[in-house]
């Protein structure tokens, strides 16, 4: 696959199909590899590009903070790079961060907005850390400071933990969360997710979500063990004209396990009915 040189790293990158650009982006963790079930769908319609965020899949991993603000302007030098002036940007999870960012510094260069199951940050939610500190297994005290001392084989245990709550079926847990033991257990893995991961818990768009002009859809389903929909609900409530779709039962990996319902709301959106 190709690579590019953008804000000072090397982007894993690929396109498929042609027509208006489509930008998409994964969460914590995740390499392109996760939009497999929208990849084909959406490449009938449009020019989509997937890339692998640094800190994973093929992608460089640098040891220097991460932020999501430089991740966003990653995928802004990726556009760059392929001579991409506007596109529609969708983004999952921490993805949908790095996509908020996008629509509020960049606003020329996002022609519609896709957040799904994502939130505007846990900065100033205590509520939200607490919990996602029991359901990562790191005990007590604050998220930054037990992840300075995580360990291979404790990341390991938490992205199977993450893994896990990411999925409703019993079919893609019996499948991933083996895989995803195996796959975080490699150092320079684990330096990457831990990169994203302190960018995500400091994180936050609350009070500047106001600010962002595109078209959005925030898409969620109800069933997500891992960010509440009420943290989608919030997105809608302070994003200007956006619309809010609930899929039923939907996991946090629902644009997996319900793909066909997933796939036909976004292009519905995207093609403008």
């Amino acid at each position: 696959m190709p690579r590019a040189k953008v804000n000072g790293i090397n982007i894993d990158y690929e396109i498929c199909g042609s027509g208006e650009p489509v930008i998409m982006i994964q969460g914590l963790g995740g390499p392109r590899v996760g939009w497999t079930f929208q990849k084909r769908a959406f490449s009938w319609h449009y020019r989509v590009v997937l890339f692998d965020n640094r800190g994973v899949g093929r992608s460089d991993k640098p040891v220097e903070r991460y932020t999501i603000k430089t991740m966003a302007d990653d995928a802004i030098g990726l556009m760059d790079h392929l001579g991409i002036e506007s596109a529609h940007v969708m983004g999952t999870s921490m993805g949908g961060m790095i996509a908020q960012e996008l629509a509020i510094n960049y606003p020329e260069r996002v022609r519609k907005l896709v957040l799904v199951c994502t939130t505007a940050g846990m900065e100033d939610d205590s509520l939200m850390r607490l919990k996602h500190q029991k359901m990562l297994g790191l005990g007590d005290g604050t998220v930054e400071a037990n992840l300075d001392n995580i360990d291979v084989k404790t990341m390991g245990r938490v992205m199977a933990n993450i893994t896990g709550l990411a999925f409703s079926k019993l079919s893609f847990r019996i499948f991933l969360v083996p895989v995803s033991k195996i796959y975080f257990r490699f150092s320079s893995i684990v330096e990457g997710i831990l990169g994203q991961m302190k960018a995500v818990a400091d994180y936050s768009t609350v009070d500047r979500l106001h600010l962002i002009k595109a078209p959005t859809l925030v898409i969620v389903g109800t069933g997500d063990r891992i960010l509440p929909s009420e943290s989608s609900d919030l997105l809608a409530s302070r994003i200007p004209d956006a619309r809010l779709v609930r899929i039923e039962g939907g996991s946090h990996s629902f644009f997996m396990e319900k793909r066909g319902e997933f796939n036909r709301v976004v292009l519905n959106f995207l093609r403008g009915s």
